[in-house]
């Protein structure tokens, strides 16, 4: 029983993801309710906002409640959010030389 609950779970989770563009490293950040689809699509160039451009998945967060996905994905695009995001990841964006 509690696997089955833990499944429907997994199968039901909202996503809010971060991009990272290669040559200018312009973050992107996104929600979706199936992640691997939507970085399928930015891969694609199906995504307007991320067409002609090479995004690589750097970040993500996973929730049992979609209206909290959107909550954090609203606060991650704002500067407090994009703060956070830079020390969160401190040791990768030191390695790769943009601090």
């Amino acid at each position: 029983m509690l696997l089955q609950v833990v499944c429907a779970t997994i199968n039901n989770m909202y996503y809010v993801y971060v991009l990272r563009e290669k040559v200018s490293g312009k973050l992107y950040i996104g929600y979706s309710q199936n992640l691997r689809q939507r970085i399928n699509d930015h891969k694609r160039n199906k995504v307007k906002s991320t067409k002609y451009a090479d995004y690589r998945l750097i970040y993500y967060e996973a929730y049992i409640n979609k209206y909290d996905a959107l909550g954090r994905e609203k606060f991650l695009k704002g500067g407090s959010g994009r703060k956070y995001i830079r020390k969160q990841m401190s040791h990768f964006f030191s390695d790769i030389g943009q601090e």
